[in-house]
């Protein structure tokens, strides 16, 4: 009798952290953007009109969106202030995805960003009749992703 495939469980949207530059920050409250494209080159095949093949372009890695909460700290907006004194502050960084339980395992995906750097920054919106947390936003560009 042949073995039955367990099912395996998604793992939630809600269950991640991020690392920059090795050290974990886990203030973040959203990610959003990660993506990849890749441009189709087409060429006609010499000597047929019909034949039309599509190759491999440029990469392009499409900018990550990260959102937190407003605290004290200048660490993040000090990160992107880097790049608005025309050197950018490359760092790699990495958002892990964790189990149900709130633990990394070795199954669980991690998206490495390499060569890091902060390209925008939204302040919070601010407003005296809501109660919602104030959310800043980073906008991250980088050279390289690879996932482990």
């Amino acid at each position: 009798m042949p073995e039955i495939a367990k099912p395996v469980d998604p793992f939630r949207a809600y269950n991640w952290r991020l690392e920059i530059g090795g050290a974990q920050q886990a203030y973040f409250t959203a990610c959003s953007g990660l993506g990849i494209t890749v441009d189709v080159i087409k060429y006609r095949e010499a000597g047929s009109r019909q034949i039309v093949r599509n190759i491999p372009g440029q990469v392009n890695y499409e900018p990550v969106t990260l959102f937190y909460g407003l605290t004290p700290s200048r660490e993040i907006f000090d990160w992107m202030f880097a790049g608005v004194e025309g050197r950018a502050d490359r760092r790699n960084v990495s958002i892990i995805v964790l189990n149900s339980q709130g633990i990394e395992e070795g199954t669980a995906p991690r998206w490495n960003l390499e060569n890091t750097w902060v390209a925008a920054w939204r302040g919070a919106q601010l407003n005296a009749m809501s109660l919602e947390l104030a959310i800043e936003s980073v906008t991250l560009v980088f050279d390289r992703l690879t996932r482990a």
